[in-house]
């Protein structure tokens, strides 16, 4: 149940495995004779140093995945100073995860029902010492993947007689969690309402824009973004950044992918609007491609919920320095001894 919503995207899933088929179809320029004997994986975001061009996406119920993942990935933030976007529903609240991650976090908001509780949710991140907030705006309507469904998974997560069993199939998986406590939305907790993961997303307009953005003194992202229209108006409207991304495809099946639409938004906004791109990022080789054809900055998702099941937060430090490896490796094999020597834009 757990791996399934993790990994599961909408409808048949053909939209996760058309971007998977982009992402390989783009090949690298190998280049020779060139000294690349020191290379550098550093990068600025928002002026800020980070040492890697990678950073941790925003994960809603990490601890779905073992217990204490918020932590193990606010660490990790910590230890590399790269951004980790903190979900509306995480399952450790906003403020600890600030703090843990020594303030290399940043909040995503979603806006819901009639949007008071989301500019609760803004107000609170900002008085919390948050400096970028980043707008989800791809789920106006929570998306139907059936691996889910068949689960009868929920969020807030709840176990019925189906849940047992599967839970009674997984015993080191349920009896950590036992032992641990099962995951919360922790962020609603002091908020006095349910999150209710079905309530309609879909009244948030630019006029909800607007009001981020008067609301909000520092940076201001909006995530979600695979058309090029909407982010020439994004771009109008004063946001700082955009992020390319098709949330996993667990939204809509029929999405183009997002790393065609990257090359796209860049040649329109032209070279120096930041935006950074995840989707379908399974390697260092991925992330030099995003970062050649328009991405300023990329964030992995799932596959760091996958190394952290798999083994704990020693799992995620491997991971992370595998991937670390791949691209400092590729870099030596196209001819770059820093990140901006292969962008195409």
């Amino acid at each position: 149940m757990v791996f399934d919503y993790i990994d599961g995207a909408a409808g048949a899933e053909t939209g996760a495995a058309r971007n998977s088929a982009a992402l390989e179809a783009i090949t690298l320029r190998p280049r020779i004779l060139r000294d690349v004997g020191e290379r550098s994986l550093a990068t600025q975001v928002f002026g800020t140093k980070a040492s890697r061009p990678f950073g941790i996406a925003p994960m809603g119920m990490c601890n779905l995945a073992a217990p204490g993942a918020d932590l193990m990935l606010a660490r990790l933030a910590a230890r590399y100073r790269v951004p980790l976007g903190v979900s509306t529903v995480a399952s450790t609240s906003l403020e600890k995860i600030l703090e843990v991650s020594e303030g290399h976090a940043w909040f995503q908001l979603y806006f819901s029902g009639d949007g008071a509780g989301t500019f609760k949710l803004a107000e609170r991140a900002l008085e919390a010492g948050y400096e970028t907030l980043v707008l989800t705006v791809d789920v106006p309507e929570v998306g139907r993947r059936p691996r889910e469904l068949r689960h009868g998974f929920k969020m807030p997560f709840r176990i019925g007689p189906s849940q047992l069993f599967d839970l009674a199939l997984h015993p080191r998986w349920s009896l950590n969690t036992l032992l641990r406590g099962k995951p919360v939305l922790a962020n609603f907790e002091l908020e006095g309402y349910d999150f209710d993961r079905t309530e309609s997303r879909a009244r948030a307009t630019w006029d909800t824009l607007d009001r981020l953005r008067d609301l909000w003194p520092g940076n201001l992202v909006v995530k979600g973004v695979l058309d090029v229209e909407d982010a020439q108006a994004l771009a109008a409207a004063g946001v700082d950044a955009i992020q390319v991304s098709s949330h996993g495809s667990r939204q809509l099946e029929s999405t183009p992918p997002p790393i065609e639409m990257l090359a796209k938004i860049r040649a329109e906004l032209g070279p120096n609007f930041p935006l950074f791109y995840d989707s379908g990022i399974r390697s260092g080789e991925d992330v030099l491609k995003a970062i050649a054809i328009g991405a300023d900055f990329i964030f992995l998702g799932k596959i760091l919920q996958f190394a952290i099941a798999a083994a704990g937060e020693a799992g995620l430090e491997r991971l992370w320095e595998a991937i670390s490896a791949e691209l400092s490796i590729a870099m030596a094999q196209t001819g770059q001894s820093k990140l901006t020597d292969g962008k195409l834009w």
